[in-house]
């Protein structure tokens, strides 16, 4: 399913945060969202997600008019990942990823055995089946993020938003997530701070700086020294990692 926006702007309190933003991720594909804190990358998603309504431009996935479709409908067909996911009570971890479900459920149609099959299997994609009877509060970062990823797992959704879900993670559990996300073999749409990470796991990357788009292309085309001083205000040399054949970075002021 491909996702495509087309001018999309948002102005929070009368503040254009994000400018006539134009983006296509074709279907089954990785495409990142680099660029600065406070450059628009989550206001952006935000308003793919329906989280922000923005003030002008259409997002699509496929023929669905995403912003035209009820929260239920767009939920159906796409599913998020944030980087803060506190509750202010406790479940279970089945509980927690059941709740990814409820698009596909009618009003107070019960849990079937169907979706406790749904749900053991993104437990067992994700590495949790261990922890289905454990609280969700009681866990780490990086066992919540994969918790979260399931979650959205079992939405069933055709297309994936993630908003650095790698932040604040070790490296094990930032491979772990972004190695589940890969494998889904779905369209998605990620905004990453970590560049190796970027160009390890995107097949196409769009730029971004002062809510403006102002590169995309392939990791090898976008990631030059020039462009990450000119988004990240520091010094940068660039060069294929032998051993993965990715891109590295050496930063320095």
């Amino acid at each position: 399913m491909k996702l495509t926006v087309d001018n999309v702007s948002v102005a929070i309190a009368k503040k254009e945060i994000v400018k006539q933003i134009s983006l296509e991720v074709p279907s089954k594909k990785i495409v990142g969202l680099i660029g600065a804190n406070g450059s628009g990358k989550s206001t952006l998603l935000k308003s793919i997600y329906k989280s922000i309504a923005p003030t002008a431009g259409s997002i699509y996935l496929d023929d669905l008019d995403v912003l035209k479709s009820s929260n239920k409908k767009a939920a159906q067909y796409m599913s998020v990942v944030g980087q803060f996911n506190a509750l202010n009570f406790d479940l279970t971890v089945e509980q927690m990823v059941l709740l990814g479900r409820t698009p596909h459920k009618k009003m107070l149609e019960s849990d079937n055995e169907r979706d406790f099959q749904i749900v053991r299997q993104a437990l067992e994609q994700t590495n949790l089946t261990q922890y289905a009877k454990r609280s969700y509060q009681s866990l780490s970062g990086g066992e919540k993020q994969r918790i979260i990823l399931a979650r959205a797992i079992v939405q069933e959704p055709k297309c994936l938003i993630l908003d650095e879900p790698t932040n604040h993670l070790d490296i094990r559990f930032q491979l772990e997530i972004l190695e589940l996300v890969k494998q889904l073999n779905i369209t998605v749409l990620i905004a990453l701070h970590d560049l190796e990470l970027t160009a390890a796991y995107c097949d196409y990357i769009y730029a971004l700086k002062d809510g403006e788009m102002i590169a995309s292309g392939a990791p090898k085309k976008v990631l030059t020294s020039d462009l990450i001083e000119e988004i990240y205000g520091v010094h940068c040399s660039v060069y294929e990692n032998p051993i993965t054949q990715h891109l590295g970075f050496a930063y320095y002021l």
